[in-house]
This record gives structure tokens, C-alpha cells and sequence, in this order.
């Protein structure tokens, strides 16, 4: 059956990357624009009273002066920390332990893992992100949970069994076996299934011995296809501890590229304290940096440089690592990367903010093509932004000159208020 709706606002599109061109060339914006959706695509965006009579019997929602723009994009995240984000006060290995491994331990009850997976996905869908790339846990029932409750909402996901045989509690490791046959199984199972993909998932190279990477390696050559994701470089203490346990390693970078974990399809999380190899190497092989800003400022990790790894050629996304992350908004995502990018001296226009969280982490996804950008042909993940959801934003907004000046306070300021309308797949979505 033939599904359509007319939605009216304000719209924004990217036809660039605004790091590699200025805003005003790579942003499109129609203060009265139409986005037309038919059958869960993206069919048209232009003018909305063109659009309206171009398609008289089509059900319009007019959203007046809201700005509709692509779902959000959250290019990494652990769904299995949703019940212990904003916890308090550790090291990164020290909140693994004292936090992390006993959650993650309780997603072998597949019952727990369904009730987590649907409401992280209620959560998140609240803020407006409407594809994100996790994490599961050792568990195959974390896999089964998240994707089956995706594939029940229509929803574009990616998450992958974590791989981790050492340095992790008992109950909470595999084998370089298991990790292979668990994996291949879990892919076969669900890869391409309605909208959702499967990440080969080392979790990092610390909770992996050199003959688990050889194995999830392998299993990734033979399935170039998928993601692979991963963490890099997130601490210090954390790179001290590798160069321990790899000392034949040239770097960090190196105990993946020498398991065959490093490729174009490879998503890094983090990537805060890179050596020169490491970034000419992730440049050649076009491999994503995934910045996780409040996450790094929460667990004390440091200040990723935005600026200079764009200009030096990097594929970026952004992500809010939940539960590492102390916020599931992409709205407070942005906003922590804009603090960073002050700490740094290099502050990030709006624009850019806007299109780390669409258009540049569908890229680091290798789904450009797909969602993360309102243009005719992607799938029609929306949402509608309010401009003026609290008092505080709203009389700042009243003040703007232009779209960017009245998009930033609610960045910088917006949350789950902010988000006046989602759509997923072309249909409508429950928010609280």
C-alpha cells in the first residue's frame, strides 16, 4: 500500500561538507519548505506550498516555523549501559569494573536484554536519534534483543556481539573461537534483515588476546561488507596499558592493523591522543574517528581536535557513548563538541555541529546514501526541531538574525523539549 505525507517547515539539507567548505555553500535552507515522503523514502524537498499543490490529496503536517532536518546519527554507543549512565567518579578501567562488567554481566537473561533494548530505543527515539551503531555485550541474547526490537519499529540499527577473552571477569569473557562462531552466526542471522547491519565488535585491544583479533580479523575479511567498530586511543593510562600488552606493537593503531582490524569500514572510538602513523594510516585507509565529547570530559579521557584531524583529512562521526557518555542527547552531544572546540581554540559553527550529527556520522557509517540527510531518495528518517521549546531559548531566538543563530541556543541548550516531531521509516514515532 502506498504511503504518503506532506511535512512544512523550515528545512535543512547538506549538499557538502561544511569543515571542507564554508557553511553558507555546503547548508540548504528553505525557510518555507516541503519534504514529501512516500512509502518510506525521502521523494521530494522544495518549496511547501509547491509541493502541496503539486500533491492536493497528500496529508499534510504543517509545522510552521519548526526546522525539519534528517533523524540524528549516533555513531557509537554501548545500549547495555543504558541503566547505569551518570556514574559517578572513575578512571576508564576502574568504571569498567566497578560499573560496566557487572551490567553488561546481567545480559545473558535474554528478558533483561529486551526490556533494556526497548527502552533505550524509547529513550533515544525521545531525543531524535533515529540510527545509532552499539555495542552489544559478550552475550548473543544482547544481538537477538536489540535487533529484534529495532526490526519491530522499522528502525535502522547496527550493533554486534562484543568480542573480549581476557582482562574481564569470569562470566564475562569468550574464546577467540566463540567469538568467531557467536559472530558469523549472529551475522548470518541478522545482517541485512529489513534495516539492519552487523558490526564485527573487538571491544578493544586490552580485553582481546592477539588469537581473539586474529579471529574476529578474519571473520571481517570474510565479510568486507560490514562495519567494524572498536575503540582507540581513549586515556593515557589505557594506551600505557596496550603497549604493555602488545610490545611489538608500533602504536596503538598497530595491535588492530596487525590482526587485519583496520580498514575503511573500521569505526575508532574516541581517538583522543593519536600518534602521526596512526592518522596517516586512518587517512589512507579512510577509516571513521567517532568523537565522543561528553564522554571524554565525564570519564576525564581529553579533548579530541576536531579541527585538525578534519583538516588533515579524517572521516569523523559523533556519538554520545552511552553509558560512558553522560547524556543520550545528540542535542548535548553537539553542545559538549562546541565546548571542546572552544577548549581547543577552534569553536564549531552550528552548521557543523548539525551535520556531524547527521550527514557526517551517516558517512562514518558508510550510510550517506541512506539516511543522515534530508534529499530526495534517503530513507525517511526525520525529525522536527522546536526553535523556541523552553523560555530560555526562546527569547535568545526571538534575537537571531538567521537560521544558524537561532538553531544554536537550542544546541546549546535543547533537549528532549526540543524535539517536537519524529519519523522513522516514513511513519510516525511515539515520543514521551
Amino acid at each position: 500500500m502506498t504511503t504518503t505525507a506532506l511535512l512544512l517547515g523550515q528545512t535543512l539539507s547538506f549538499d557538502a561538507d561544511p569543515f571542507a567548505v564554508p557553511v553558507a555553500q555546503a547548508a540548504r535552507i528553505n525557510t518555507d519548505g516541503g519534504v514529501l515522503l512516500r512509502d518510506g523514502q525521502i521523494e521530494q524537498v522544495g518549496d511547501g506550498e509547491t509541493l502541496r499543490a503539486q500533491n492536493p490529496q497528500v496529508p499534510v503536517t504543517d509545522y510552521g516555523d519548526k526546522l525539519i532536518l534528517a533523524g540524528f546519527v549516533d555513531a557509537h554507543v554501548h545500549y547495555p549501559q543504558t541503566a547505569m549512565i551518570a556514574s559517578w567518579g572513575k578512571r576508564l578501567i576502574d568504571w569498567l569494573n566497578s560499573y560496566t562488567f557487572p551490567e553488561e554481566m546481567r545480559f545473558a537473561d535474554a528478558d533483561y536484554a529486551a526490556e533494556i533494548a526497548a527502552r533505550y530505543l524509547d529513550i533515544t527515539t525521545s531525543y531524535g536519534t533515529t540510527t545509532m551503531c552499539s555495542f552489544g555485550t559478550i552475550h548473543p541474547t544482547s544481538v537477538d534483543a536489540f535487533f529484534e526490537e529495532a526490526l519491530r519499529r522499522g528502525q535502522r540499527v547496527i550493533t554486534g556481539k562484543t568480542c573480549m577473552d581476557r582482562n574481564a571477569p569470569d562470566g564475562l569473557r569468550d574464546t577467540p573461537q566463540s567469538a568467531y562462531d557467536d559472530s558469523k552466526a549472529l551475522l548470518e542471522k541478522w545482517h541485512g534483515m529489513g534495516r539492519l547491519s552487523y558490526a564485527i565488535t573487538p571491544r578493544f585491544s586490552p580485553t582481546s588476546t592477539p588469537e581473539q583479533m586474529d579471529a574476529v580479523g578474519a571473520l571481517w575479511a570474510e565479510h568486507p561488507d560490514c562495519l567494524m567498530q572498536t575503540h582507540l586511543s581513549e586515556q593515557v593510562d589505557e594506551i600505557a596499558w596496550v603497549k604493555e600488552l602488545y610490545p611489538q606493537a608500533r602504536d596503538y593503531l598497530d595491535t588492530y592493523e596487525a590482526h587485519g582490524l583496520l580498514g575503511g569500514k573500521g569505526l575508532y572510538g574516541h581517538a583522543i591522543h593519536l600518534e602521526q602513523r596512526e592518522k596517516d594510516r586512518l587517512r589512507e585507509v579512510g577509516g571513521a574517528l567517532v568523537h565522543c565529547p561528553t564522554s571524554n570530559t565525564f570519564i576525564g579521557s581529553g579533548l579530541f581536535d576536531m579541527a585538525g584531524l578534519k583538516a588533515g583529512g579524517q572521516r569523523v562521526g559523533l556519538a554520545t557513548d552511552t553509558g560512558g557518555g553522560s547524556s543520550f542527547s545528540m542535542l548535548r552531544t553537539m553542545a559538549a563538541a562546541y565546548e571542546i572546540g572552544q577548549l581547543r581554540g577552534t569553536p564549531l559553527h552550528a552548521g557543523q555541529l548539525i551535520w556531524l550529527a547527521t550527514a557526517g556520522s551517516a558517512a562514518a557509517l558508510h550510510m550517506d546514501h541512506q539516511i543522515g540527510n534530508l534529499v530526495a531518495g534517503n530513507e525517511a528518517d526525520i525529525i522536527v526541531l522546536d526553535l523556541h521549546a523552553t523560555p530560555a531559548i526562546a527569547q535568545r531566538a526571538a534575537r537571531a538574525d538567521d537560521l544558524w543563530e537561532a538553531l544554536f541556543p537550542t544546541i546549546m541548550m535543547g533537549d528532549d523539549r526540543s524535539i517536537a516531531d519524529v519519523w522513522i521509516g516514513g511513519k510516525r514515532a511515539q515520543i514521551a
